[in-house]
């Protein structure tokens, strides 16, 4: 097991390397490169070496004329990174997406919990809110989640099983996604029971399409690269676009979730900006992180082989015989399914970027050098690179399913999917995702159920605008238990 250098060695100061080119013209080169000349980790591993540097100066997509300043300091190692979640050092005031914010039509005119800093009052009270909700969920998570995945393996089964012969893995968990965040919400109501029917996940997709755009690529043949550049990037897409679907996600979530909002009311909070912040992190954090989260564990459990199938088959059906049933103790005793699921996290994590601005003039360490970054300037982190840093991390490039087994759980400091470390919790006081060990507690549960149902299973995948597509092939029904 590599292991990183202690932080209290002196390291010797040098300059930030790197360059932001021309005014106007050097944030657009940056942004051809990075989308289409080299892609996002040549784009980085490039400059590393070509400044023998892990933190370097750059500038960050989308560029003008969506951000009015692409700089940023770029900190692409596991050693630098971890200032980002130092709330003393670093404000989040406006950088959720980066170097740009959309416009705040796309929340009900408000600035939700996830675009406010720290020091901000109405953080600490939305932050509370959330975990209040959360809290007084929890005895429904296994229960609810488990009678959602139920459906969705059914409804991949009469893919798989009927004329095309093949199960599409997205469609059918970003659905199962969408249903389990709704009914957690809103009284286990179900949303076809609702005037949103089964358009909720679309109007999630699009109202998430047109915030998020800027900072994408479609993936088009090269020929139509600067004709996708000008369209996606060089100005914000309007509200008018999501607002009806937008509309009605707000109006069915006020009228389905009204137990919720009357214990916002009690806290403080005008029951409309609440409703506003449920719909963000409904759809943005909940839903937004599921939908791709899911297809990731798939991807790499499938890439794994029937090896580590057969030994998470084993564990987990062993366990549940033991426990009598799929319980919270029972998810607990389960160390390879919950080291899967961190390795998952590790390798491809599935919101990619960090951002802050320095709060005050700060010195950030690399694992070789310091640096002084100004108060006021953006600092960027690209996660990737940070959770496969080769100096703390053997074998970084690899899916290793055992890696946080036994003495490897001293490594999830460094696994920081969450806007934080996997050893942190959320609090009103920190910007790291309410929802964190939901989400932890869900992809265990999505294993713990496929794994009960099928030994093995054939897949293909694609790269597609966030994470993987996942296309069933097969599935090999579970030959015990």
């Amino acid at each position: 097991m590599a292991s990183p250098p202690s932080s209290s060695i002196s390291k010797p100061l040098k300059q930030i390397p790197g360059t932001y080119g021309l005014p106007f013209l050097g944030p657009i080169i940056d942004r051809h490169n990075y989308f289409y000349h080299q892609g996002q980790d040549k784009f980085f591993a490039t400059r590393i070496k070509q400044y023998n540097s892990t933190v370097i100066r750059t500038n960050m997509p989308p560029g003008p004329f969506i951000s009015l300043n692409s700089k940023v300091i770029a900190l692409l190692d596991g050693a630098s990174f971890p200032i980002l979640f130092d709330n003393s050092k670093v404000e989040k005031r406006n950088v959720l997406d980066g170097t740009f914010m959309p416009s705040t039509n796309f929340t009900g005119g408000y600035r939700v919990c996830a675009y406010l800093d720290t020091t901000e009052p109405n953080h600490t009270i939305l932050k509370q809110f959330f975990i209040n909700v959360l809290v007084s969920k929890k005895e429904t998570f296994v229960p609810l989640f488990r009678n959602t995945l139920s459906e969705s393996f059914r409804e991949l089964e009469d893919q798989l099983y009927g004329k095309n012969g093949e199960a599409k893995f997205n469609d059918v968990f970003s659905a199962g996604a969408f249903n389990f965040m709704f009914r957690l919400l809103c009284e286990n109501k179900d949303p076809l029971e609702t005037k949103l029917g089964s358009e909720g996940p679309g109007l999630f997709d699009k109202w998430l399409l047109f915030q998020l755009a800027p900072l994408a690529t479609l993936g088009l043949p090269k020929i139509f690269n600067y004709i996708e550049d000008f369209v996606i990037h060089t100005v914000p897409f309007p509200f008018w676009f999501a607002k009806s679907g937008y509309k009605k996600l707000y109006e069915v979530i006020s009228e389905e979730a009204k137990t919720l909002l009357d214990e916002a009311e009690k806290l403080g909070i005008t029951r409309s900006e609440a409703c506003h912040n449920l719909v963000f992190l409904a759809g943005f954090n909940a839903y937004g992180g599921l939908k791709n989260q899911f297809p990731v564990v798939i991807k790499w459990v499938g890439l794994a082989g029937e090896k580590l199938h057969r030994e998470l088959a084993d564990e987990v059906r062993t366990v549940v015989k033991e426990e009598g049933g799929v319980t919270l103790n029972a998810l607990e005793k389960m160390t390879l399914v919950k080291s899967v699921i961190y390795e998952a996290m590790r390798i491809e994590p599935a919101v990619p970027y960090q951002y802050a601005k320095a709060r005050e003039d700060l010195v950030v360490q690399s694992h070789d050098a310091s640096f002084e970054i100004k108060k006021g300037e953006m600092i960027f982190g690209y996660q990737p690179f940070a959770t496969k840093d080769p100096r703390i991390f053997e074998d970084p490039e690899v899916f290793v399913a055992h890696r946080f087994v036994g003495d490897g759980e001293k490594l999830l400091k460094h696994v920081v999917w969450s806007n934080g470390p996997e050893t942190a919790e959320p609090s009103p006081e920190n910007k790291q995702c309410p929802g964190k060990n939901l989400v932890v507690l869900l992809c265990r549960l999505f294993l713990v159920e496929f794994f009960l149902r099928y030994d093995t299973f054939e897949f293909e995948y694609k790269t597609i605008v966030l994470g993987p597509s996942v296309t069933i092939k097969s599935l090999t029904k579970a030959s015990t238990y």
